[in-house]
């Protein structure tokens, strides 16, 4: 027993004295010493390049909604995907929804969707009046609006909405305050201007409306009436886009010359050919009504109906659908408003077999270039899109003397032949090849995003944001930012003004592209020529 507690001992001195040893090496002595001088120099050169640069520090603050106020009264009009969307940033959601969301948290931790939802917060808003064409659509957005307590399946039920067969009988009613238009895009215009009119404030998703003539209309009567207007760009809100703004306040960028932005998509439902709901028929479906402000009637179709956006008479292609996001995202950051000229390309080259559809080819293009010009801001913005490729290319803002990559996170970096950085760049304290700033919202989260779609939207910041490090749906922030404003009298950060260069920009696009021409801004008579 001495004998191998005496060798336990010696086996403990051996460890110690080699340990003494190794710690005596010179290369291994120097290698120590290598890694403590570069880390002290990287933090020098952070804290050197900090400065400089003078970028705040720290994510945007969350502050609570707090609506003590009178109860706001909506009316829903439509209640497809995106009305489903809408409203459930309101607070409202299906009790199988809720449901669905629960039992997905069970699975899997990193499943938020059902935390986001209790999490957001109460708006102090009642759904009180639902107008959808499709009896199955209307029923679920019956099922939540009297769903306000976010209840599952066999909760309490609230007050129940009243269904109206046209918008027009729901504007009329002195029970509803304000609109969500959820509608397709030959609808906003007709809608929004009623509402105006009739004294009701309105969010409308985008795009703003289906024609240029439409845009005007539209403009004129929310000026006319003083509603609350608020385009449904939940971008406004994204927490890089705000950091972005800041950087190119702050000349991080230099004279900005060049933007390029794009859509990436590669499934079916990215081309917007949507599933067709079975339930789906002449009898279940107001068709006459969804038709009714088409120059051109078309026998009951319900791949019209549904895939909508597949046709010019109904949408507004991949100019006011998806090159929107992206405009207003820069406009947001750079605020250069409608441009002088703009030229389209594209065409139907993916989606063009009949294996896709049920009747008819598709007329809208799945590919698409637009180049927006701004002589008088010495930069040009090109846009381009596939729907049959989802390479995520994010977005680029290239000046004098760096870039900017941003998405739902951002990094700038100095350019090589920078004249701001050049002293910088010399010295060492600036890699070209290595960002000089870096925004990683919510940095720590570890997010689960289900399908194809929901991470293309969220990588471009619009499913989500965070605030305070909290992750927070981008349109819950949008339609509340919309509710605060009704109720203070002032205007959301997408009114009516910044509607009416999108509304003006994405048209010139569309233009450009049905008229194979260039088109141009007379600034002075307001007309596209």
């Amino acid at each position: 027993m001495a004998e191998k507690e005496n060798s336990a001992k010696g086996n403990d001195m051996n460890r110690r004295d080699l340990l003494k040893g190794l710690a005596t090496v010179p290369v291994l002595g120097a290698f120590a010493y290598g890694t403590w001088r570069k880390r002290r120099q990287d933090h020098i050169r952070n804290h050197r390049l900090a400065k400089e640069l003078n970028m705040s520090s720290g994510s945007i603050d969350y502050t609570p909604f707090q609506h003590d106020g009178q109860t706001i009264r909506l009316g829903i009009i439509g209640f497809g995907i995106r009305g489903t969307q809408l409203m459930k940033a309101a607070g409202f959601a299906t009790p199988q929804s809720i449901q669905e969301w629960k039992n997905a948290a069970a699975l899997d931790s990193r499943n938020k969707r059902y935390e986001d939802f209790l999490q957001q917060d109460d708006l102090n808003v009642q759904v009180t009046g639902i107008c959808d064409l499709f009896d199955t659509h209307a029923e679920r957005a019956m099922a939540a609006a009297a769903n306000p307590g976010r209840e599952g399946i066999g909760g309490s039920k609230g007050i129940a909405a009243k269904r109206y067969a046209t918008y027009t009988e729901m504007l009329a009613s002195d029970e509803i305050d304000a609109v969500i238009i959820a509608a397709p895009d030959h609808w906003h215009a007709r809608i929004t201007i009623d509402a105006a009119r009739a004294g009701k404030h309105v969010y409308c998703e985008k795009g703003l409306t289906r024609t240029l003539e439409e845009v005007y209309a539209l403009r004129d009567a929310v000026k006319e009436s003083g509603i609350v207007f608020q385009l449904g760009h939940q971008g406004r809100q994204t927490e890089s886009y705000i950091k972005a703004k800041e950087a190119v306040d702050k000349n991080l960028l230099g004279k900005i010359n060049l933007v390029e932005v794009c859509t990436n998509r590669n499934s079916p439902n990215g081309a917007w050919v949507y599933d067709i709901h079975p339930d789906a028929n002449e009898k279940s479906v107001d068709w006459t009504q969804f038709e009714e402000p088409c120059e051109m009637k078309h026998p009951w179709s319900p791949e019209r109906f549904f895939r909508w956006r597949c046709w010019w008479d109904y949408g507004t292609g991949l100019s006011g659908d998806l090159l929107t996001h992206e405009y207003d995202a820069v406009n947001q950051i750079l605020g250069m408003g409608i441009p002088e000229s703009a030229v389209s390309s594209g065409g139907v080259y993916f989606y063009k077999e009949k294996e896709h559809y049920v009747n008819e080819i598709r007329e809208v293009p799945d590919i698409w270039n637009t180049v927006l010009e701004y002589p008088h801001l010495d930069f040009t913005l090109m846009y381009s899109a596939s729907l049959a490729n989802n390479k995520d290319r994010g977005k680029m803002i290239m000046g004098h003397d760096g870039s900017m990559e941003l998405g739902n996170s951002l990094q700038v970096y100095a350019c090589r032949e920078s004249t701001r950085y050049k002293e910088q760049i010399e010295s060492g304290l600036i890699d070209p090849s290595l960002p000089i700033y870096t925004y990683i919202p919510g940095r720590k989260n570890v997010d689960s995003v289900a399908t194809a779609t929901e991470q293309y939207f969220a990588s471009r910041g619009l499913l989500y944001t965070y605030r305070g490090g909290r992750r927070v749906d981008t349109t819950h922030l949008h339609i509340a930012e919309w509710i605060d404003a009704i109720r203070e009298g002032k205007q959301p950060s997408c009114n009516i003004d910044q509607s009416f260069e999108e509304g003006i920009s994405a048209g010139m696009a569309t233009k450009a592209y049905r008229e194979n021409r260039t088109v141009f801004w007379d600034k002075d008579n307001e007309q596209v020529i």
